[in-house]
């Protein structure tokens, strides 16, 4: 199989290509910035693209190779393009964070950790992507360096706060990439483009290397277009570090080889409650497509969680605005206007909210610790609807009327206030042309759990990340240059 041909695939099969040099790490690199250059112009996920650190460390991992000298023996990921989102620190490159402001400081010295152990595993980093700004949105509309686009509908958005993230797994452009998630950010994105994402356990990764959005929320995680991917990325990541105070001191607990381990004895339930009531019809769908497959006949509640949203964004907006304030004094027209208002009435929010705030997130993460005793995996959908058009600022729910953008965290909020491992599967065929996630949650640490329970949906056909194919009119226009009013990718406002 050619290279070309690998990228549209997993990353397992090309490193296995890579390791029995069936291909080459170097020729793997140009297919990837082959098909960055093809089909970006249309979907803007990269900000920047890093042409010859790839293709030099891929010279490198060839060259290990011909020499035989076993030091590519235990690489997982050999020869695997990735991607990160431009929050995570990049060796000479400016950590932008999406914004305006943060492109000014000087570049990052270093690679951050997660960064750092893909390559160390055998990956090969090609560049940085687009997202929200500060992380703070769900739709990646970022009005300094363009909107990012749905591979599988242009016309319509990639999610968000990760959304060049999602965008550029599912377009071919590399087979894994990494985002990060706060109330949402790698499953509302992973649903919306229709690829795996996970969320791990809050402390599971560490997150110095990134810049922060609200340390008491902030989660790092991968996409990719297959469980086993995902589970091959997570298990390089996984490692303490001293250097974040909010990452736990686990062993590593690898979960590439648990994923053929049954899924028939496992105790899977639904979610029901809020978590049907904000989700349209073909959320609905999606999930009750995946509770058949998994034989879950339980419906189950979880109390208050609607004042759990409520008070997740508060926590954020209090602890986001308080990183921004010396910002927000003194450039507030630098900011991206979608999150420069938030921020701004997070500074005004009154100190007694955010304790009654903190005490409800320990209430509620003792109710869904009692159920998660009872079950061993719930289910629920991840986004209240497929991706809805770019510029879209109402969402009609049944009988409501929704503020669009923040609306699409409506499901993945709850669950990230309390740190719990997630993984977002796709589903296809409850939409006549668009996939929607359903998040597979459980019990912290049991990363293991989400990820098995994924691969047994893509193993039946339930779940599955095709490579989008994008539109030819689109694909036409694109390698041309962006269309009108879309910034290229790594241009300056």
């Amino acid at each position: 199989m050619n290279a070309p041909a690998l990228l549209g695939g997993s990353a397992a099969a090309i490193a296995a290509a890579v390791r029995s040099r069936t291909t080459s790490a170097s020729e793997l690199v140009e297919a990837s910035l082959a098909r960055i250059a093809a089909t970006d112009g249309v979907v803007n996920a990269f900000t920047d693209r890093l042409e010859e650190r790839a293709r030099q460390r891929a010279a490198e991992l060839d060259g290990q190779l011909a020499a035989r000298d076993g030091a590519t023996a235990g690489l997982p990921l050999l020869g695997v393009p990735f991607a990160v989102k431009n929050l995570f620190d990049v060796a000479g490159l400016v950590t932008r964070a999406g914004s305006r402001i943060e492109r000014e400081r000087p570049p990052a010295r270093r690679d951050g950790p997660l960064v750092a152990r893909l390559e160390e595993a055998g990956a090969v980093l090609v560049g940085a992507l687009n997202m929200d700004e500060y992380a703070y949105g769900f739709t990646t509309e970022n009005s300094h360096d363009g909107p990012t686009r749905n591979p599988h509908d242009p016309t319509r958005s990639a999610g968000g706060s990760s959304g060049g993230s999602a965008a550029a797994v599912a377009a071919g452009q590399v087979p894994l990439a990494l985002g990060s998630d706060t109330n949402g950010s790698i499953r509302v994105p992973a649903s919306l483009c229709g690829v795996f994402g996970l969320k791990p356990t809050y402390g599971r990764l560490p997150r110095n290397g990134t810049y922060p959005f609200v340390a008491s929320l902030d989660h790092l995680g991968p996409f990719a277009r297959s469980a086993e991917d995902l589970a091959l990325a997570y298990d390089a990541l996984q490692g303490h570090d001293s250097r974040d105070p909010g990452c736990v001191a686990r062993p590593i607990e690898a979960t590439a080889p648990t994923l053929v381990q049954r899924v028939d004895n496992l105790r899977v339930a639904v979610l029901g409650g809020w978590f049907e009531e904000q989700a349209d019809a073909q959320a609905r769908s999606a999930v009750s497509r995946v509770a058949s497959a998994l034989d879950a006949r339980d419906t189950v509640t979880l109390p208050q969680v609607e004042r759990a949203r409520a008070a997740a964004f508060l926590i954020t907006q209090a602890e986001g605005s308080t990183l921004h304030l010396p910002d927000l004094r003194r450039r507030a027209a630098d900011f991206e206007p979608l999150s420069r208002d938030r921020f701004l009435a997070g500074a005004l929010l009154p100190a007694a909210w955010l304790v009654q705030a903190q005490r409800l997130r320990r209430w509620f993460a003792r109710r869904a610790a009692e159920l998660l005793r009872e079950f061993d995996l719930l289910i629920a959908p991840a986004t209240p609807c497929v991706a809805l058009p770019l510029g879209t600022e109402w969402l009609q729910l049944d009988r409501q009327r929704l503020p669009a953008r923040p609306s699409l965290g409506l499901l993945t909020q709850p669950i990230s206030f309390i740190g719990l491992p997630v993984c977002s599967v796709p589903v296809w065929g409850c939409h006549p042309k668009l996939p929607i996630g359903v998040q597979l949650i459980a019990a912290p640490w049991r990363e293991d759990l989400v990820l098995r329970v994924a691969h047994h949906l893509q193993n039946q056909g339930i779940a599955r990340a095709p490579v989008a194919a994008i539109p030819a009119a689109w694909a036409a226009e694109g390698a041309a240059g962006p269309r009108p009013g879309t910034p290229a990718a790594g241009t300056p406002p």
